[in-house]
């Protein structure tokens, strides 16, 4: 068992996300989107929406922080393991609190909103579920272990995720963590191999060269300042 969760679900999760993207891309372009609703209701979208984006994006910049940066970095930084875990727990606390709000909000808004209601599948619903149940265990997890320095993941969990990206997994680091920690990793397992197949494969078409375009010069349609616009052919005044 620990082989099969630590050792080969990280790989089965990141080959059905590959193939899922590509399968996506290469026979439905048309539905690689969030299938908007913003057209039947848009005052609950236009909260929902934004507190939900940013706490994922903070979730997932933490996870990367936390999975990805070696102990001895921040060490080195000057950075000690209390201070680490208080950033780590009310900065987390604070990003899946903002994330869940939002989604409860997004389903709020599905439940009540009869046209949203009736554009909503089976697949969204089970996205939700693990969505939500990923991060509410991710933050129970986390408030479990708040005495102290709490529990230290960067000592287990991070060098195993480090050590698949080697292709030499070390299962024998998680078979120690916490059974909280672990049924999270399992599940954040799944809504990666998930992905690709949900409405959140729009993730991956991100406009993020909205970010580095120039900016937009705009002409002013001011007749004072143009002086008198020519009229076009075709739409010459009659008897002209």
């Amino acid at each position: 068992m620990s082989t099969l969760l630590w050792g080969a679900l990280p790989y089965i999760a990141f080959a059905l996300l590959v193939a899922g993207l590509v399968w996506r891309h290469r026979y439905d372009k048309f539905g690689w989107t969030t299938r908007s609703s913003q057209v039947y209701e848009s005052r609950l979208l236009n909260i929902a929406s934004p507190a939900f984006h940013y706490g994922i994006l903070f979730v997932l910049v933490g996870h990367l922080v936390g999975l990805f940066v070696p102990e001895s970095w921040t060490d080195a930084a000057g950075v000690s393991e209390h201070t680490y875990h208080l950033f780590s727990l009310y900065g987390g606390t604070f990003a899946g609190v903002l994330t869940v709000c939002g989604v409860a909000l997004l389903i709020y808004r599905r439940r009540t909103r009869a046209p949203v209601l009736r554009a909503t599948t089976v697949n969204d619903k089970v996205m939700y579920v693990v969505l939500v149940a990923a991060i509410v265990l991710g933050m129970v997890a986390k408030l479990t272990h708040v005495s102290g320095d709490g529990y230290n993941y960067r000592e287990t969990i991070g060098p195993w995720a480090r050590s698949l990206f080697a292709l030499r997994p070390k299962t024998d680091l998680m078979t120690t963590v916490p059974v909280l920690y672990q049924i999270h990793a399992v599940i954040g397992m799944l809504l990666i191999a998930f992905v690709p197949y949900s409405r959140l494969v729009h993730m991956f078409s991100a406009p993020v060269q909205y970010l580095f375009r120039p900016y937009v010069v705009y002409r002013t349609r001011d007749p004072r300042q143009l002086g008198p616009r020519p009229e076009r052919r075709g739409w010459e005044r009659a008897g002209s």
